[in-house]
């Protein structure tokens, strides 16, 4: 069973290649679109969080097919990488070391301070990984509310700090996007801060915010935080599409897939 993947769609703006070590999550977040894809409930698919079947030895097949691999792999689309389970069955870190026996290059994405756990595997890899964070909340109160399993922000911001200070290439994702102003702030802080270096920015699918969102007005605000500090970013297709009357450079439209990391 392949467990490496190309991902579509929406998916494909984040990463070339993919691969997902767990069925479920337990974040409980309110605006996942995870359930739906496999027919479940918010709450189903919080329960169903299990490893699945014989990973890390089809994950190994893969990795002897993409070895030196041009393109990373990303750590996860349909579960956390850093779940409840992780902190006893580690599977991302084996599958970490696997990557580094074979050569190939990964980004993370998680909302989980635990990654840190991992942190001698990660400066193992130099410039052949990132580490990012979904940054959705600047207030504990919305986090706590919403994704009421994953780190507070400050732990993720103090996570990426530290990444950051270690020498490690960070990104974040700003999706979705459900209370513009509390994304703003967090734009401005890991702007501000560096404690990104590279943004990739959305807005919210498959999920109602509490009130109306001007997404030219969002995305307009944004893009002037991320120039004036200088950092790199994307923006993606369905905000773009949304906001034609903003302008914006090629290199904010451009998928980047190499952005940062570096094939071995």
């Amino acid at each position: 069973m392949s467990v490496i993947y190309v991902p579509a769609g929406k998916a494909r703006e984040y990463a070339p290649l993919a691969a997902n070590l767990y069925s479920g999550c337990n974040h409980g977040c309110k605006y996942c679109y995870c359930p739906n894809i496999f027919y479940k409930t918010k709450q189903q698919f919080h329960d169903m969080l299990i490893p699945r079947r014989n990973i890390l030895r089809d994950f190994e097949k893969d990795c002897r097919k993409y070895t030196r691999s041009l393109l990373p792999v990303q750590f996860s689309f349909t579960t956390d990488p850093y779940n409840r389970l992780e902190n006893e069955l580690r599977l991302t870190r084996e599958a970490l070391k696997l990557c580094l026996k074979y050569q190939i290059p990964v980004s993370i994405l998680t909302k989980s301070k635990t990654v840190l756990e991992d942190i001698d595997i990660i400066q193992k890899f130099g410039p052949h990984i990132k580490v990012g964070f979904t940054l959705t909340f600047s207030g504990q109160e919305e986090s706590l509310q919403y994704e009421p399993e994953a780190s507070l922000p400050e732990e993720r911001l103090a996570a990426l700090a530290k990444l950051s200070y270690l020498g490690v290439k960070t990104w974040a994702s700003f999706e979705p996007v459900i209370i513009p102003e509390q994304s703003l702030e967090l734009i401005k802080t890991t702007a501000e801060m560096k404690l990104v270096d590279f943004s990739k920015i959305g807005k919210v699918n498959y999920f109602k915010p509490p009130n109306p969102i001007n997404w030219p007005e969002f995305l307009s605000a944004a893009i002037q935080i991320l120039r004036s500090a200088g950092r790199q970013f994307y923006i993606k297709k369905d905000l773009r599409e949304l906001c034609p009357e903003v302008e914006l450079k090629k290199s904010e439209t451009e998928y980047a897939d190499d952005f940062l990391i570096k094939p071995f």
